[in-house]
């Protein structure tokens, strides 16, 4: 394995153990204070005064846009969200230190703030609120020119780099480097394209490399890719969806298209694609009824809910439960819960979760009483198996890892289908082994690697004894990995161990997750 692997597996593992939210607050705030750094020396657009100033005005009108709505609506305020709008709209407006201007941005920073409970369905965002407020912002200049506009000068040489490093910093974690990379291609693509044209309608020559790296290095693409059509929140579940909105917004935005006198360039590229993924995603929206929990390991319970109505999902995917409650801590009110269940289970809809963690989320998730209703904003994930049934197949879980397996383990059972498997099962201690009936009732070979021995194994299961569970590890337990279709569900910290083994399978899908 080349050593840039190595170290974007490590680096992989690292940020998976930040929260979402604190690791897109920590990228921005390095960023501007990079950007602060470098107005000094005249680098970055605004003065350093234009850029307090301004992080001044859009930090009171969002915070108190925020606290109001949660005020209103009664539920708890997230600190992070309001840091991240504004600190995106910093990016996006142009700071200054004149009165009507800054009353633009604080005009902004309230319509963006608004727009996460106006403009949303199911507890999630239509569009991404940045965007909304900049495009509202952009519509008014038009009348009111004094107000400003969207002037994205984060497009700039000085700040490439730094965008580039802290961007792919927040992609890792969110798993969307291939997904931005295409925007990136298509946006830069288009507006070359765009420039050649422009050039030979005035007659010019163009020096096609010259221009090129200008358009990398000194539009907003970057910054918008990684800190904007990045956002979780206002993506479609499948990545052929988020690949067709990445490539819209892509084109929109390096080609802009003029409605009049506004611009349908840049944040308004980004909210026709936020639109488009909304008609991808609306479906998965619904609410569930809970029924009760039932124990499965000393640490592990399995939660069952009963679907108020049906909806699509494909074995091996997550949904996203919101459980609201006073007083969150960072890591807010929303987790994401691999389905249990087979599709054909439905409406009956089953989770699990390890206990043990004293987060305000779990603590509330233990409180809820049968008969209460959760919303489930959605369902996302292309964690599924290959198409073709024939395709032989690896699964290795650890931990709770093993929960998007059972669900299509109990698909597999349930539709009749025959695939060739083989089960790698990563477990604390032998009573820490969880779903072992469906893992049973499947029939497949199971390898099992805990400290301690289990009493008692079903047909077909081994104890890796004595052999430790690293790359070298598994090619010694599964000695035809490499004909294989290879898929791991565990903490980052693992799937980087067995990349070096998991690499020479004939295709990789990976299902990390933080350990909450």
């Amino acid at each position: 394995m080349s050593s840039l692997t190595v170290v974007w597996n490590r680096v992989f593992a690292v940020v998976g153990r930040v929260s979402m939210y604190r690791l897109v607050v920590l990228a921005l705030a390095a960023l501007a204070a990079i950007a602060f750094a470098l107005s000094f020396f005249g680098l970055a657009g605004p003065t350093p005064g234009e850029l307090l100033a301004a992080l001044a005005v859009l930090a009171a009108a969002c915070a108190a846009t925020d606290a109001v709505a949660h005020r209103i609506l009664g539920t708890p305020w997230r600190w992070e969200s309001s840091v991240i709008t504004t600190l995106i709209l910093l990016f996006v407006l142009r700071p200054t230190l004149d009165p009507l201007g800054l009353v633009g941005l604080a005009v902004a920073g309230v319509v963006a703030s608004a727009s996460k409970y106006l403009l949303a369905w199911q507890g999630r965002h239509i569009f991404n609120p940045a965007a909304v407020g900049a495009a509202v912002l952009t519509v008014l200049s038009v009348w009111l020119p004094d107000l400003g506009s969207s002037s994205w000068w984060v497009g700039t040489p000085s700040l490439a780099a730094p965008v580039i490093i802290l961007g792919l910093v927040v992609l890792v974690r969110t798993e969307k480097v291939r997904v931005v990379a295409v925007f990136v291609l298509i946006a830069c693509a288009v507006a070359f394209v765009r420039t050649s044209v422009q050039y030979q309608q005035v007659g010019l020559e163009l020096d096609g490399a010259t221009v090129l790296w200008q358009i990398l290095w000194s539009s907003p693409f970057l910054f918008l890719g990684a800190f904007m059509l990045s956002e979780p929140l206002t993506l479609p579940p499948r990545r052929w969806q988020q690949f067709t909105v990445a490539a819209l917004v892509g084109v929109l935005a390096g080609w802009p298209i003029d409605v009049g006198e506004v611009s349908l360039g840049q944040e308004r590229a980004l909210l026709i694609g936020n639109l488009l993924a909304f008609a991808f995603a609306v479906r998965a929206a619904v609410r569930l009824t809970y029924l009760g929990r039932i124990p499965l390991t000393p640490t592990v319970r399995e939660l069952a809910f009963r679907a108020e109505r049906r909806f699509r999902f494909v074995a091996g995917q997550y949904l996203e439960l919101e459980v609201p409650h006073p007083h969150p801590d960072a890591r807010g009110t929303r987790r994401e819960f691999s389905i249990v269940s087979a599709p054909e289970e439905l409406p009956e809809v089953r989770i699990a979760l390890r206990e043990g963690s004293q987060s305000s989320y779990k603590k509330a998730l233990a409180a809820v009483e049968p008969g209460q209703t959760l919303a489930v904003t959605g369902v996302w994930g292309d964690f599924v198996l290959p198409t073709r049934p024939m395709a032989p197949v690896l699964m290795v879980a650890a931990g709770i890892g093993v929960t998007p397996f059972v669900s299509q383990l109990r698909h597999q059972r349930l539709s009749g289908e025959d695939r060739d498997i083989v089960f790698v099962y990563v477990a604390s201690d032998a009573e820490e082994l969880a779903f072992r009936q469906d893992l049973e009732d499947a029939g497949i070979p199971v390898i099992v690697f805990t400290r301690n021995e289990p009493a008692t194994l079903p047909p077909h299961w081994r104890w890796a004894k004595g052999v430790r569970l690293d790359a070298d590890g598994l090619l010694q337990v599964v000695l035809d990995i490499g004909a294989r279709h290879a898929f791991i569900s565990g903490p980052p910290g693992l799937i980087a161990d067995l990349a070096p083994a998991l690499e020479r399978a004939r295709s990789l899908t990976t299902d990390a997750f933080s350990g909450y």
